[in-house]
């Protein structure tokens, strides 16, 4: 059977780290990377059995989780977020997946929950995401946000979602808005993008049509009308923080 290295970036999860590694406790080798939790993040990964590497700095995303990439040593590498879970049907088929091998890198479809619910609309589900990559074949994207793996390979599709547990309360919501459109407003900065708030006022629109509408959000109920509101504002503030930083000319 070939081995397996389960990655993950962290930064105060004590709440979720626990669920999530006991999820792939199966693997061969757990690896916890920490950028200067506060919590009890770190002390719950090593009890159970994770490698923790600490690092106090943020470089984003997708250079995080390289990091935790470069610590992985066996077979094929796993990447999941502390606020994920593999099902026991989603572990038989990744295991079958490595037996087989008839793909470099295999996509989960990914199952989210808005504040206690499941979302099978509003462009949530099935939400491919490439998780699963034979060591050497693949490394993550430089982006700050919303980060790729970059494959060498062919890949293929797995059928058991990957549970991911992301806005439980109103509080998460709030703090991940805030979170995503400073991150994103900082990449396109980068990209020498620009903006101004008739932008902001056109594309924060087109994110609520394009979730609530287009994408079906509409059949999810109060949760599909949320998840819209959620990413127009979202989306809004994205393009008001890029106006200021392009006003600035650097960063806040």
């Amino acid at each position: 059977m070939p081995t397996l290295s389960v990655i993950i970036i962290t930064k105060n999860e004590a709440a979720n780290i626990r669920d999530c590694l006991q999820s792939v406790a199966w693997a061969d080798e757990l690896i916890v990377v920490d950028s200067a939790s506060s919590d009890d993040t770190a002390d719950i990964a090593r009890a159970m059995g994770a490698l923790v590497y600490a690092h106090a700095d943020w470089p984003g995303f997708g250079p995080q989780k390289n990091r935790a990439l470069g610590y992985a040593s066996q077979d094929w590498v796993f990447s999941i977020d502390a606020d994920e879970r593999v099902t026991p049907e989603l572990r038989a088929e990744l295991e079958q997946a490595m037996r087989t091998g008839n793909a470099d890198g295999y996509y989960c479809p990914r199952l989210s929950q808005f504040c206690g619910k499941f979302v099978h609309h509003s462009g949530w589900y099935p939400d491919y995401v490439l998780r699963l990559f034979k060591r050497g074949t693949g490394r993550f994207s430089d982006s700050l946000v919303h980060e790729s793996v970059l494959l060498t390979g062919g890949t293929s599709k797995l059928k058991n979602p990957l549970l991911h547990y992301s806005y439980l309360t109103v509080n998460d919501v709030e703090r991940k808005i805030e979170h995503y459109s400073s991150a994103a407003a900082k990449q396109m900065f980068q990209s020498g993008k620009r903006a101004g708030w008739l932008r902001a006022i056109l594309s924060a629109w087109w994110a609520f049509v394009r979730t609530y509408i287009v994408r079906l959000g509409v059949l999810d109920g109060s949760a599909g009308w949320n998840i819209a509101r959620m990413n127009a504002r979202t989306t809004y503030l994205k393009y008001r923080k890029l106006a200021a930083l392009n006003a600035e000319g650097k960063f806040q």
